[in-house]
């Protein structure tokens, strides 16, 4: 019967009916649709579904009645449409068709979460690149209607545009929207929201990590555009004159630097070099103060970008005369082992070090020659008595902890015209001594602990440190109870400062026992100090109750009265 109905609705006449219905794909289960009939045919009807239309697994058709419910909660982006004919008793065959309404159940969603694009710094304003767009299984206005920036958008650098094409996908892209400078932000995280027509709307979000690309846009920049410097007129081919320094922001092979002489604008005889990758110069050829007092250089620092930028600065070199002999220096350091130390705890005018000074081109020895002592920040001096020995000493008290190194110079200085100056720089060591007592992080301590506690449990860490070096600051940690009258309740590790319990303890005999914690130093002698542990013991039902008596004895008259107390006994 039902493949004849088939048959027959397959070859329908030009009369059939059409009833249309509608059900929006939210409705709960049970829910009416509609009717079958208009009036004009008769139940019940012979329901025959359009083959592949989920009729009968989705919806619920009372054959007698016409009346159509829903059997599970629809899903339009599952099935849209259901199809099916209803052959009545009398009248004409009814084709129905129920239509699945969109409700805004479905929010945007980009086919991934991030994005990793990339701009060159240069990339002209206006300049698109399309982003993966977001789709909204829903329809209409319930489709994806805008994008927007939520965050990321560093001084407005992108802005968002759409278009919708043939297939309804909302097409987004994202363009710049100012000038890019990889120097000032090299990166960018967009969080872009899709955003669907509903009340409220749904979103979907993406992330776009825009990594901005350098291009060769910054030259090399000097830090000075004019140096100075003094070579004089005897220094050995080598012997480095100065430094120049020029940073370039851009990266890569754009800001690797290259420096160079300009032989065409200056130094054609080469009288100086320069290091292509550090900018130090220094003599190339022998000097000549006679022949030439002051050498102008044009530097060049140029990057290494495919169209290479450069900038140029001035370097002026003067050459100084000198005597035949410059003066020389001997120092002595009158320390145990002869070398550059002093002890933290020397006084006021105690010997550092012995200084002599020679210059071969003064007839009387030591007599043109001025020596000066520079560094140790007022802490040390220079005394003489005749001129011809000088003795470095201590001035003002040192501190080690406060500055353990002083870096000295002695500079001699002789009378020539223009003068020769000789130096002689040495660092000097302040040596330790054990002045300095542990220092603990707290004075007072506070730990807890169970009375039920085993030995060996962790009641606290305590920590203390020694501002003075070497076996003056390791130290080792002892324990002084204050309670003497019973056995020892903690012990603690000489070596990382753990209190733990030592022997069973008991809150009825002290809940809160007081320790005294020494530091002490291995310095020669050693130096110690205390801090307090207070160690509140916490009580647990370990003690049932026990009578005051074992046994008790008591009288009483026969007479006496309803009530009177005959015995008290107490725990």
């Amino acid at each position: 019967m039902r493949v004849a109905a088939l048959l027959l609705w397959l070859g329908l006449a030009a009369g059939e009916q059409v009833r249309e219905l509608e059900v929006s794909e939210g409705a709960p289960a049970g829910t009416r649709v509609g009717f079958i009939g208009d009036g004009l045919s008769s139940p019940p009807f012979l329901i025959v579904p359009v083959p592949g239309s989920a009729v009968e697994s989705d919806l619920t058709i009372e054959s007698n009645t016409g009346e159509i419910q829903t059997k599970v909660k629809l899903d339009r982006e599952n099935r849209s449409s259901y199809s099916l004919v209803a052959i009545p008793r009398s009248g004409e065959n009814i084709r129905v068709v129920v239509r699945v309404l969109d409700e805004n159940d479905n929010a945007p969603t980009f086919p991934s979460p991030i994005m990793e694009i990339e701009f060159p710094e240069n990339t002209p304003r206006d300049v698109k690149r399309t982003l993966n767009p977001a789709r909204d299984l829903d329809l209409d206005v319930f489709n994806t209607q805008r994008y927007t920036i939520v965050s990321g958008n560093v001084n407005n650098a992108f802005r968002l545009s759409s278009h919708r094409e043939r297939d309804g996908v909302l097409y987004l892209d994202l363009q710049i929207n100012g000038f890019l400078d990889r120097e000032t932000t090299p990166e960018y995280s967009l969080v872009i929201e899709a955003l669907d027509g509903g009340n409220p709307p749904l979103k979907g979000s993406m992330t776009v990590n825009i990594t901005i690309q350098d291009v060769n846009d910054n030259q090399p920049i000097f830090n000075q555009s004019r140096y100075f410097a003094t070579v004089p007129e005897n220094a050995t081919v080598g012997t480095s004159v100065l430094q120049v320094f020029a940073t370039d922001t851009d990266a890569g092979e754009n800001g690797q630097i290259e420096y160079s002489i300009n032989r065409r604008q200056s130094d054609r005889d080469a009288m100086f070099r320069i290091d292509p990758k550090s900018g130090l110069i220094a003599v190339n050829r022998p000097l000549d103060f006679e022949t030439k007092e002051v050498h102008e250089l044009v530097v060049t620092a140029r990057d290494h970008g495919m169209q290479a930028l450069e900038t140029t600065a001035f370097v002026s070199i003067r050459v100084t005369d000198v005597n035949d002999n410059q003066p020389t220096i001997d120092v002595i350091f009158l320390s145990d082992d002869a070398t550059p130390k002093i002890s933290e705890t020397a006084q006021k005018g105690e010997f550092v070090a012995r200084i002599s000074v020679n210059d071969p081109d003064s007839k009387t020895e030591y007599s043109n020659v001025n020596v000066t002592l520079e560094g140790g920040e007022g802490h040390f001096g220079l005394a003489t008595q005749d001129n011809i020995i000088y003795l470095v000493i201590v001035s003002m008290p040192i501190d080690r902890e406060l500055k353990p190194n002083y870096t000295l110079s002695v500079i001699a200085t002789d009378t020539g015209t223009p003068p020769l100056h000789a130096s002689r720089t040495f660092h000097l060591r302040v040596t330790d001594v054990n002045d300095n007592p542990p220092e603990f992080s707290e004075s007072v301590y506070h730990a807890n602990v169970l009375e039920v506690a085993d030995p060996g449990t962790s009641v606290v860490q305590i920590t203390a440190v020694d501002r003075d070096e070497g076996v003056n600051s390791i130290l080792s940690y002892s324990l002084m109870e204050s309670n003497s009258g019973r056995p020892a309740w903690f012990q603690i590790d000489s070596m990382s400062g753990l209190i733990t319990t030592k022997a069973h303890i008991d809150c009825e005999i002290d809940p809160e026992p007081k320790v005294i914690v020494v530091a002490t130093d291995q310095g020669s002698p050693p130096l110690s100090s205390s801090a307090t542990v207070l160690v509140t013991i916490h009580d647990v039902n370990d003690n049932e109750p026990i009578f005051d008596q074992s046994f008790y004895n008591a009288t009483i008259p026969e007479n006496e009265a309803k009530g009177h107390c005959i015995l008290k006994v107490s725990l």
